[in-house]
């Protein structure tokens, strides 16, 4: 694009109505928003991927669990989020195993339920600010197609007065709210792509979560048969 066009698309978003101005602002205020979540998102994911292979190896790898979660209660601002499943599940099946008469059921039962609870807690801190994206992705749209419907509107009202109207008078009037619309196209786009992305990727590290909680937790049943 040259410094013309360049020029010249200004133009347009200046001379646009004050509506029109208005759906623009708000439009390139969300898409600086969706940006800002993407690029949170993809750091966030990047990070609990690496944090959940790496304790992956360190557990199946033979390590004692006793010292696996000492390393997590000592390292907890550091722990990635199935570290934290991990911590929440044996914390709870050694506080029941140390009390008498505790069934080997209910022992597993408990560390199941405090494992599900982080693993809840957890999901929940890796999907915020999905929903931001899913919204931006779906209503952009429809609001820049608010903002054209508006501008051609009032592109037509102004030549309520003219005799003749040319193609070269209507034309500034749809060519701005027209603005409209690609800023719509241009926030919600990258937030639908973004938005399928990360769930993807968060599904997949649910269903690791999900498995590991189901293998951790024979490994428990049968230190509790013991």
């Amino acid at each position: 694009m040259n410094v013309t066009s360049d020029i010249e698309i200004w133009t347009l978003i200046v001379n646009a109505s004050m509506v029109v101005k208005v759906v623009m602002f708000l439009l390139l205020a969300v898409s600086f928003m969706s940006w800002m979540f993407i690029f949170q998102k993809w750091f966030s994911i990047q990070r609990a991927n690496s944090q959940t292979d790496k304790f992956e190896r360190e557990f199946w790898s033979g390590n004692d669990l006793n010292s696996l979660y000492q390393g997590a209660v000592n390292n907890r601002h550091r722990i990635g989020s199935l570290e934290r499943v991990f911590e929440a599940g044996f914390r709870e099946f050694a506080k029941l195993r140390g009390q008498r008469g505790s069934d080997p059921s209910d022992m597993v039962d408990g560390a199941r339920r405090a494992m599900r609870a982080t693993f809840q807690r957890e999901m929940d801190f890796l999907e915020r600010h999905l929903s931001f994206l899913a919204s931006t992705g779906s209503v952009s749209p429809y609001v820049g197609l608010f903002g054209t419907v508006w501008g051609i509107m009032h592109a037509f009202r102004s030549l309520a007065n003219v005799q003749q109207a040319t193609l070269a008078q209507v034309a500034p009037g749809i060519a701005e709210a027209l603005v409209a619309t690609a800023i719509g196209l241009f926030a919600a786009i990258p937030a639908v792509v973004a938005y399928n992305r990360y769930s993807h990727d968060i599904e997949r590290l649910a269903n690791r979560f999900e498995s590991f909680m189901e293998e951790f937790s024979n490994i428990l049943h049968r230190q509790a048969v013991r």
